[in-house]
């Protein structure tokens, strides 16, 4: 039987998130480990996203919009401003600092935000490797049409396609747009998988279930559409072995989190060229 999570509102200072993983319910889904959906808010101009420099260890970010803008920053020196339907994926492995902001143009308006952030836990042979940064446009991401039913594949593999934006543990992100009465297939039996309704109704099961639901699906095989939506699936195979996950950081033992706790504490982890000023300290 499919599990209903619920999520709850997390302030990020001045803007506030609906976190769903994770959760009392399920700490991870395949290899993602925290959902976030970001919005939809309104910002009068003056006003807007400003997450200051932050790190993490351990672990993949994956930021993808549907309204919106926002001006990812990080200390390999990457500046990207990503919009609706692009991709950044950013792998932070031994350890990254990255900022979430706006440019002029943006912030100069009144301005809407609305997206998903999502992390994915790297395997353990991989948690130490070299950090890095991609940006996708959503041009070069594969899309599926068939009767009913329009999707981009955002990440890792399903139906047949591969997305470029690269993957390290076998795994799938969709996004879906389907009218009432399509069908579309679980992309993976042998994996774990998550239904997220953004608008409209789908059946899974037995139960329908409406926008701002986060499923996780069971013995289920099928999404119906019972009236135009638009929804998320993701997941993915598990990980051998599961992860502490910790403020920003992922890992595999505890002295590995408390040694990113202390590098943070001790400004040693690598700084962001041109946003170096402030940071937001350990909680």
């Amino acid at each position: 039987m499919a599990t209903l999570l619920k999520s709850h509102r997390k302030d990020l200072g001045g803007f506030s998130v609906s976190r769903i993983i994770p959760n009392a319910r399920a700490k991870s889904v395949g290899p993602f480990v925290f959902v976030d959906h970001m919005g939809p808010a309104e910002f009068v101009a003056g006003t807007g996203i400003n997450v200051r420099p932050h790190p993490h260890i351990g672990l993949a970010t994956i930021s993808y919009l549907l309204q919106g803008s926002m001006l990812h920053r990080d200390s390999l020196g990457t500046i990207q401003e990503i919009h609706p339907g692009d991709v950044n994926w950013m792998t932070a492995g031994k350890g990254i600092v990255h900022s979430e902001r706006e440019t002029l143009e943006t912030r100069g308006q009144d301005h809407t935000l609305n997206g998903l952030q999502c992390w994915i836990a790297l395997p353990e042979d991989k948690a130490d490797m070299e950090p890095g940064f991609i940006h996708v446009n959503k041009a070069h991401l594969p899309y599926i049409h068939c009767e009913k039913v329009l999707m981009r594949l955002i990440a890792g593999e399903a139906f047949g396609y591969s997305s470029p934006v690269k993957t390290y543990t076998p795994m799938f992100y969709l996004d879906i747009i389907t009218e009432q009465g399509a069908v579309v297939a679980r992309p993976c039996h042998e994996s774990q998988t998550a239904c997220y309704v953004m608008s409209g109704a789908v059946t899974i099961g037995q139960n329908t279930y409406r926008g701002g639901d986060f499923v996780i699906l069971d013995d289920e095989a099928d999404i119906t559409t019972q009236e135009n939506s638009r929804y998320f699936l993701l997941g993915g195979k598990p990980l051998a072995r599961e992860p502490i996950l910790k403020w920003n950081f992922l890992a595999y033992s505890a002295d590995k989190i408390a040694q990113a706790e202390q590098r943070w504490k001790n400004g040693q982890f690598p700084t962001i060229p041109g946003d170096d000023h402030e940071f937001i300290p350990l909680p």
